[in-house]
């Protein structure tokens, strides 16, 4: 007889009360101080996606569809971030467990929703755009340290969607060594990896939503199975990096 396994979260679900308990690993109070000449990077990315006829958005248009993609988390690279999230928590109060992956290693981090955005915004020259999205914070054990932000645009005059990511962040403590210094050398290429995929993942996504006319993604992230020790390196299985105290060990 097959069993069935319990779903992502049942299976995170360890790691995702004791990241709810953590802390952000910054002061995000003093988000308008992180700059590059504080010693901070900031990034700025955007995807243009399939145009609408102007004015508000269509129920079943572009925006629509980015904003499912968004709410899902299921445009992350899966090779590289999958996130694991309870699907009944309201998305202002979501927090993720992020799996990383890097050649042989996998990694756990925690991030928490931090702002939703979801309102209609004047520009410079007078006209008007609809804005959905939200940002995440790390949590305690996290490589970086920071905030980014995934949003999707529509101006209302033109009829054109933008899928865009703002990001401010910095290296975050790493006590072991090895990590560290694999951080240090790798760490602005996934950054930028993770971002240039998810954006093409985005406009892919949508536009097969709009093709089929399906109400979700249909390139979900894949299923997040449990870790045993015979999967991954036991200096990663044991080590507490990435993961809050008592959450590192897998279940």
């Amino acid at each position: 007889m097959t069993r069935t396994r319990p779903p992502l979260h049942e299976q995170q679900r360890a790691r995702l009360e004791a990241y709810a308990q953590a802390r952000p690993n910054f002061d995000d109070t003093r988000l308008h101080e992180y700059t590059a000449e504080s010693g901070w990077r900031v990034d700025d990315y955007e995807q243009e996606l399939p145009a609408e006829p102007p004015g508000d958005p269509l129920p079943n248009g572009s925006f629509r569809a980015a904003q499912q993609v968004l709410r899902n988390y299921s445009f992350p690279p899966p090779d590289l971030i999958t996130g694991v999230f309870v699907p009944e928590t309201p998305l202002e109060q979501r927090v993720m467990v992020l799996r990383g992956r890097f050649l042989i290693f996998t990694f756990w981090f925690g991030v928490r929703i931090g702002r939703v955005v979801n309102e209609t915004r004047a520009l410079p020259d007078g006209s008007r755009e609809a804005v959905w999205g939200y940002n995440y914070h790390t949590l305690e054990g996290h490589f970086e340290r920071g905030q980014i932000e995934f949003t999707v645009h529509k101006h209302l005059g033109t009829g054109r969607v933008m899928f865009r990511i703002h990001a401010v962040s910095q290296t975050g403590h790493i006590s072991n060594l090895f990590y560290r210094v694999g951080f240090r050398l790798f760490g602005r290429f996934l950054q930028r990896r993770f971002s240039f995929q998810s954006m093409r993942r985005v406009r892919k996504q949508v536009s097969d939503m709009l093709l089929t006319g399906a109400s979700t993604p249909l390139e979900p992230s894949p299923p997040v199975q449990a870790v045993s020790k015979s999967d991954v390196p036991d200096q990663v299985v044991e080590s507490v990096e990435g993961s809050p105290k008592g959450a590192a060990k897998e279940t």
